[in-house]
Parts: structure tokens; sequence; C-alpha cells
């Protein structure tokens, strides 16, 4: 479902090659695959691992399995099911201790009545116990039938607290600390934490406070590989923490077309317009890189030009407004000629996992993908790179394209734009993590490009074709665009209430609650700008 799952199944099964533990490894892509593969399996195996899967849908209730199935649910999707975390018999969380839940407490969502209950029958025998009157009777009757009315008011007290508390707990979709990074096996976790960041799934303070602490033992790793006994052959893999640049697969492409491709520098320079392709000249110049340094390949480029090269692009960057050009990461090399970045290898990954070629089915994608993560498939890796360019030069012409002909609409509370059967490459964005990345881009440059300030504070639903002969389309909702947003999305709560009151068939099949398959999608956002008004939804930060 995403690359940090790539990235601790690696870990697993380096640990099982280790142990000498036989395993079967599926891949599943939503809930209807998970299902399908657990009724094949069921028979044959007593435990299962789950990663970045199961944690946020009452899991017993939707398997049924056997009383002696145990599950081990290694997932960041929040917020996890109250019935998971209370079920210690057959879950087994996989949760870091300083992992903040929020979970209710126990009493205040499963109360047992029967105590209520007994304080009644208990009355009721009592009824005969003296001799009395009319009177008498009809006093214990009026007692007992006041009795049972508060009863019943306390259950319905506690019925609609239950269901208020629920709502709180589990209204908002975000994401927790980061599988590979729990599991942690230094190189796949480095990949995990940054597929975290690439994708927008954790703030800004999340990804620099993980990354820390992955620092820490990438230099305690390489300072024991320093001594002359430990130490490393040239073509081993090393792993270095750096301050690199913000720039999408700059090292396997142009400077130029990474520029002209990177989320960030695309939205500071405004490059659909004329006035940001004049700023990007000047950014160029401001430099002072020959125009043929910087349209050629960066591994052709001088080695005088690149040596100092992050330093000139900072200084310059500053002097745009771009103060965050730079980013803590980490870089794996493989001897002298092969270094990459953690956020390479995610794009790279996440191309391969999406891809759109014919005959390729979803279990090819994921093996491919998670040989793109060994050293041993440098070839597939590459491919993966040269995939991950053209998705990324699909994401920046398909972000043009929308702002320029104005096909973001101001739905009252909420963003909308849907990309019409024909549009280039809309076959790429049928998937959930493309659909995704185009909508965060999209929402980015929507944000610099609009001077209307009530519309940079809305958030974004932007659909695609999923599938034209079933007539279904894929949507997806985020948060608005800010840099102090917790990155909790409020859309896969709504998505169903919509649904829900319009009688409109969905198909929830992902992971992520915020996607859905949708068939009749004009009712559903009609009832969603219903909602939002009546709830004065506006997302506060």
């Amino acid at each position: 479902s995403d690359i940090d799952a790539l990235c601790a199944c690696k870990i697993l099964q380096a640990l099982f090659h280790c142990d000498q533990i036989q395993y079967t490894l599926v891949p599943v892509t939503g809930w209807q695959d998970l299902g399908t593969a657990f009724l094949e399996h069921k028979e044959q195996f007593r435990y299962f691992v789950l990663i970045n899967c199961g944690a946020n849908v009452d899991l017993l209730e939707m398997l049924q399995p056997d009383d002696d199935s145990i599950f081990f649910i290694c997932d960041t999707h929040r917020p996890v099911d109250v019935v998971n975390v209370y079920n210690d018999t057959q879950i087994k969380l996989l949760i870091k201790q300083d992992d903040d839940l929020g979970v209710p407490s126990y009493d205040d969502i499963f109360r047992d009545d029967d105590d209520e209950e007994g304080d009644d029958s208990g009355n009721e025998s009592d009824e005969g116990s003296e001799p009395s009157g009319k009177r008498r009777r009809f006093d214990e009757y009026l007692v007992l039938l006041i009795l049972s009315t508060m009863t019943k008011l306390m259950l319905m007290f506690h019925l609609f607290h239950r269901r208020e508390i629920l709502f709180d707990y589990e209204q908002y979709e975000y994401h927790g600390t980061s599988v590979s990074k729990r599991i942690f096996l230094c190189r796949w976790a480095v990949i995990g934490l940054t597929d975290q960041w690439v994708h927008d799934k954790i703030t800004h303070m999340k990804y620099v406070t993980d990354i820390a602490t992955m620092q820490r033992h990438v230099s305690r790793h390489n300072h024991r590989n320093e001594d002359e006994e430990n130490s490393l052959s040239i073509d081993c893999m090393r792993i270095s923490f750096e301050y690199d640049l913000r720039l999408t697969l700059y090292q396997h492409w142009s400077l130029y077309e990474s520029i002209c491709n990177s989320c960030y520098t695309s939205c500071s320079f405004k490059l659909w317009t004329l006035n940001g392709q004049k700023k990007l000249q000047e950014f160029l110049a401001d430099m002072g890189l020959p125009l043929k340094q910087v349209r050629q390949k960066f591994n052709s480029m001088d080695l005088s030009i690149k040596e100092n090269l992050r330093d000139v692009i900072e200084e310059s960057s500053n002097k745009f407004g771009m103060k965050d050009i730079r980013i803590q990461t980490f870089g794996v090399h493989f001897g002298f000629k092969n270094r990459f970045l953690a956020s390479d290898m995610v794009h790279a990954a996440a191309a391969l996992l999406e891809s759109a070629e014919k005959d390729e089915s979803n279990s090819d994608n994921f093996i491919k993908a998670l040989e793109a993560l060994s050293r041993s498939n440098l070839e597939r890796l590459h491919s993966g790179i040269d995939l991950a360019k053209k998705k990324l030069m699909a994401i920046q012409q398909t972000v043009a394209s929308c702002i320029c002909t104005n096909l973001i609409l101001s739905q009252g509370p909420f963003l909308y734009c849907y990309l019409m059967e024909g549009t280039p490459d809309v076959k790429l964005f049928s998937k959930p993590m493309a659909l995704t990345l185009l909508c965060k881009y999209l929402l980015k440059a929507f944000v610099h490009s609009t001077r209307n300030k009530r519309c940079k504070l809305l958030p974004l639903i932007m659909a695609a074709p999923k599938d034209v002969e079933k007539g279904t389309v894929i949507v997806v909702g985020i948060p608005p665009e800010s840099e102090t947003s917790d990155k909790k999305n409020f859309f896969g709560r709504a998505f169903e209430k919509a649904a829900e009151s319009t009688n409109s068939r969905t198909l929830h099949d992902h992971f992520d609650t915020s996607s859905k398959f949708i068939y009749n999608l004009c009712s559903v956002l009609n009832s969603l700008i219903c909602s939002f008004r009546e709830v004065s939804l506006f997302y506060g930060h």
C-alpha cells in the first residue's frame, strides 16, 4: 500500500532469513484483497503479521477468524480501532510506548449495564415481602416505574456520550511513527521515514524529530566502521546524514528539469506563468551557472561546479525567498559511482508500485518495487527512477493545465477539481498515491497563485476516472495547505456520511479512509457541501 510498508517488509524478510523462519508473503492493495488473502491462508497459518493495514478497523469483526488466530499489527494509520486496542488476546498492536493514541477509557466505551438491571430485579423481588394495600402497591409501582425510567435515561445518556466520544476520537485520520522505523533496520528505516515526508503524512516537526533519532543510530554505526579492524570495503553500502537540496531526483536528472518538476521550486517560482519562467531565468543567472551545464545530466556537469553546487543554490534561493531549499535527509552510497538520496528511492519505488504498464498485475508491481529496494538490483532502481521522472513531469503538466484553465472550483466550504476522461496521463492518476501527490501539489500551487484569501484556507477534493465502463471515479480529499498543519484529515468520515445520506454506492477499499471509489459523485458532493455548512467545518489550525 505504500513505501514505508515495503521497507518494513524488507526488514522482516531479513530477520526471518537470519532466523531461518518460513513465511508466506502476500501483497494486498485494499480491504477486499486482505479479506481474500485471509480466507485463502487461514487454514494453513495461525500467526498473521499485518504491515500498514488493519489497525483502523475492527479486524475480528471484518475477518471473522478462529479463536486461535493471532494478528500482529504494525500500522501507522490512526486512529486505531478501539476494539483492537482493548482486545489483547488475538490482536497484538506493535506500537511505540511514546506514541500517544488518545484512546478513550474502557469504561467510557464498553460499559456493562448488568448492575442496573440487577438493581431493578432486586426491587421487583422485594415487592411482596410485606403485606400492603392498594395504596402501598401503587406507591411501589410508581417507585419501580421511576427507577426503570431513570435506568433507561442513564442508558440513553451513556449511548449518547459514547457516540460523542467515539466521534471525537475517530473523526480525523492521521499517521503515526513509520513502521520501518519502529521495526528498525537502518537503511530501510531511513527510506520508510522519508516516504512519510515525501507524501506529506507527518508534520515537519515529527520528521525532524524522527530524523534526529535516525542520525544518532547512523553516526554510531559509521563510527564503528571507521576502525581499521572493522573498516569496510569501498564497494560496501554506506549511509550518511546530509543537508541536501529539495530538488527531486536532481542527481539523476538535469538540474533544470529537477527545478521545473520539483513542487517546492515550481510553486515558489509559479512556473506555469510567463513571469515564473522569467523568474527562473533570473535565478539561474544569479547562480552564475552556464545554461549548458544546467540543462545537461547532473553526472555530466563539470566537477568544479558540482563541488560547491549546494552552497551556490542555497545562496541564490535565499535571495528569491526560498529559505528552506535544504532539508535533513540521508544518502546511500554503493562504491564511488552509485549515490542515491532516500527520497530518490521513495520516488522510484512508488513509481514502480503504481506502474500503469499493460499486462502488469498489482503483485508484479509489488515485486518490482521490492526489488528496487535491494542493493543487488540497481537496474530495477534505475528503471524506477525513469518512471518517477515521467510521473513528476505528468504531475507538473497537469498542475499547470488545471490552474491555467481554472479547473479548480470553489464549492463553498471546499475546493474541487475533476480530471476529465481524455486528460493527458489521466490513467496514471487513477492510482491513490499518484492522485494524492497530485492533489497536494495542486493545492500548494493554487495557494501560491490565487489572490482570494478565503480560498487559501480551504481543503481540496480531487477526483479522476477509475473505470469508465463501470462509471466509477476515485476521490481524494486533503486538508488546507498550511505550514502549521497537524496533517489530520476529516474527509474519510465526511465521505462516509455523505454517501450514507444520499444512498450513493461507494467502495471503501483503500487503507487510507480519505480515498474512495464513488459511483454517484454529484450527489455525494452536494451532500458534502450541506454537511460542511451545517457544522461550519473550516479546519482550525
